[in-house]
Parts: C-alpha cells; sequence; structure tokens
C-alpha cells in the first residue's frame, strides 16, 4: 500500500532533479517537458500528474531549492555555534566552513537557480518571482541579524550598513558562482567567501 505514494514522491523529486540541471545548463525556457519525460522515463501523462504545467514545474522547483537552501545554511550556523558560542567567532567558523564545503567540490559549482530565474523572471508568474525574491530576503534576515548581534558586543571599527554587509554575503556567493561557472574554476567561490570572511573580521573585531 506505500510502495505506489514512496514511488509518486521518487518520480516527482527525479522530475525536479533533472529540471534543475537542465535549467542551469541552458537556461528555462530551453529546457522543454518533452526533454525530461524522455530522461526521467516517463510518459507525459505522469508528468501532468505531478505538474499541472510548466510554471507549476518552476514553482515547485524554486521552493525545492530555497527548503535545500535554507538547510544547507542552517547546518553551517548550527555546526559553528557548536564550535563556539561568540557571536563573532562562531559567523567567522561558520564561513570557514562554508568556504570548505565548497572547496571539496570536484568541479565549479552548477550554478544559481535563482540566479538562473531571475534572469527570465518574464517567464513566471508572479508566485515565483516572489518566492524567489522571498529566498534573497531570507539571506538578509538571516545574516541581518547575526550582524546585529555582533555589533553589540564588537561595535564596527567604523559606520557600517548592517543591511548591506547582509546583502554583500549573497552577492559574494552568486558573484562567486558565476565567475566560477564562467572560467570554470572551483577556487574562486570559496576564495570569495573567505575574503568575506576576512571583512567581517575587520569590520568588528577589536584591536
Amino acid at each position: 500500500m506505500h510502495r505506489e505514494p514512496r514511488r509518486g514522491a521518487e518520480t516527482r523529486e527525479k522530475i525536479l532533479e533533472t529540471a534543475e540541471a537542465a535549467v542551469l545548463a541552458k537556461g528555462f525556457a530551453a529546457t522543454s517537458i518533452e526533454e525530461l519525460i524522455a530522461a526521467v522515463g516517463i510518459t507525459k501523462s505522469g508528468f501532468f500528474y505531478h505538474f499541472r504545467d510548466k510554471n507549476a514545474l518552476a514553482r515547485a522547483m524554486m521552493q525545492r531549492y530555497l527548503e535545500h537552501d535554507n538547510a544547507v545554511l542552517d547546518e553551517l550556523l548550527r555546526r559553528a555555534d557548536e564550535l563556539d558560542e561568540d557571536p563573532l567567532h562562531g559567523m567567522l567558523v561558520a564561513l570557514k566552513l562554508f568556504a570548505e564545503t565548497m572547496a571539496n567540490l570536484k568541479e565549479a559549482h552548477p550554478g544559481c537557480l535563482a540566479a538562473s530565474f531571475c534572469y527570465q523572471e518574464q517567464l513566471f508568474d508572479r508566485e515565483v518571482r516572489d518566492l524567489n525574491a522571498a529566498g534573497v530576503l531570507a539571506w538578509r534576515k538571516r545574516f541581518r541579524e547575526r550582524f546585529a548581534v555582533i555589533a553589540e558586543r564588537y561595535p564596527p571599527r567604523r559606520p557600517v550598513d548592517l543591511d548591506a554587509l547582509a546583502d554583500m554575503a549573497a552577492s559574494t556567493v552568486e558573484g562567486g558562482l558565476l565567475l566560477g561557472k564562467m572560467l570554470h574554476d572551483p577556487k574562486i567561490l570559496p576564495a570569495q567567501i573567505l575574503l568575506f570572511r576576512e571583512l567581517v573580521k575587520a569590520t568588528f573585531a577589536p584591536d
């Protein structure tokens, strides 16, 4: 009795996984339902059982991406907090762990689904666009809250816009992903994360 629901969930996940790889390789517009059906090995009716249309697929892809993105960040911050309770040192540990995670990838990261969707946002409905924006705002909120706690214990050496500093976390990762993909160099992203780490340290660390 449990085999069919499990099989359905596995098929849905396989469609989403295949679609993400295709979109990161060539964009959403160039990714067809037909090629996904062929790659996953299902019928057309099987695809539409899981997704009403291509926009529904995009919505599910974005939700899946954001859930994974948040889970990775949650785990990094949790591990960092366990290793060092000091808010500044904990953040520096988290960024170091993040850089090491990216450095352990054998090839350059395939890219960011959020960036790919942003570049082609005219293809999606308002809900998909809002989901994408919400993902960026979640990163801002998460880092902004952390930086506010750090600033209370370690006042910045000079005035700093904590919202802008929080946004820099996301822009550093997005920029590193883009450069790494363009230049086929997996070392760029971890190097950018470590450079951002040095900026955070220089901003808050006491003399």
